[in-house]
């Protein structure tokens, strides 16, 4: 069967339209068009390079004027490195980080003495200050195997976002059981920096991050709370994959549990993340609403204790009202 009729051709057609045209992504083909090398179309040296240094690096310089090309490596070396023994998600937690708070470069005083100072990779405060880049068809090589990708989304050259289609006959899992586990298999390094996972066979959508079993993956249902819904993968892209949603739950709606003797990471479901920024529209106009901020309703004591932590973070990001892009 051609290419043309593949399985999932019109489903990443529509998700890529949407992402390029509404959405503001810049949105490229890579299957047998992608040239390599450092000049070439998105300047990988090999196949199995998964962190696009051309895009990084120049964001690093844009978003830290005061940064030099030894301290632009060293950040690059710090982004890359990772232990031999750290598990698959260990390293994920690491990477959110540094992504998150800053990667941290030696600098040096005019007395001699060195510090550190933290380099950022992306501009939260400014979406459109950042280049958001989906590649169709990527191709990626492991040790042992070499896979092909419906569409991952790039952040300043970092793959941030992992989409797996299925045609509109196939049930959802299948995307987790067939293509999504056997990816942590054969080409684990495309991980190591994902913040979301997204499966869709165009009419349904989940979402759900590195970690997670199939049932824990959610729908992205509503925009706004009082829409009436949609499972399709369009209402998905328009609520994560808006640049400013996409940098919001990255940063705010995203924790590492380590209770119980494991890691699991959590991301935000669609009502708490609709909630918690409500709460927060409350709390800035709470003079006029005569202190009231609202009530979250259907909320069991897990649920209350991870509202809290994403209240809590969201509040403390609202007192930095302009948050620097270096410290």
């Amino acid at each position: 069967m051609s290419y043309d009729y593949s399985e999932n051709i019109l489903v990443q057609e529509s998700a890529g339209n949407l992402l390029r045209d509404e959405l503001g992504w810049d949105v490229r083909f890579a299957y047998n068009t992608e040239v390599l090398g450092k000049n070439g179309t998105f300047g990988r040296e090999s196949y199995h390079e998964i962190l696009l240094l051309r895009y990084f690096r120049v964001a690093l310089k844009k978003l830290n004027p005061w940064i030099n090309d030894n301290q632009i490596s060293e950040a690059q070396k710090a982004l890359e490195n990772r232990l031999s023994t750290s598990s698959l998600l260990q390293v994920n937690e690491e990477k959110y980080f540094l992504i998150r708070d800053g990667i941290p470069v030696t600098v040096k005083k005019p007395n001699g003495q060195t510090e550190t100072r933290k380099a950022m990779v992306i501009d939260f405060q400014n979406p459109d200050n950042n280049y958001f880049l989906a590649v169709k068809e990527l191709k990626i090589h492991g040790d042992l195997y070499r896979r092909r990708t419906d569409i991952v989304g790039f952040v300043n050259g970092i793959p941030l976002l992992f989409v797996e289609l299925k045609k509109n006959t196939v049930d959802v899992q299948n995307a987790y059981d067939d293509n999504y586990t056997d990816y942590q298999d054969t080409i684990p390094h495309l991980f190591y920096y994902n913040a979301f996972l997204m499966l869709s066979n165009g009419t349904e959508a989940k979402v759900g991050t590195l970690g997670s079993k199939y049932e824990f993956f959610h729908e992205w249902k509503r925009l706004a709370e009082d829409d009436q819904g949609s499972v399709a993968i369009e209402t998905m892209l328009r609520g994560i994959c808006k640049k400013e949603n996409f940098l919001d739950l990255f940063e705010n709606f995203i924790l590492f549990d380590h209770s119980g003797g494991r890691t699991a990471k959590i991301l935000a479901r669609n009502h708490q993340y609709l909630g918690v920024n409500e709460a927060m529209k409350a709390y800035s106009a709470r003079k006029l609403n005569d202190g009231k901020l609202g009530v979250f309703w259907h909320t069991q004591a897990l649920e209350r204790v991870i509202l809290w932590c994403f209240l809590l973070r969201k509040y403390a990001e609202n007192l930095r009202v302009h948050r620097p892009l270096s410290f």
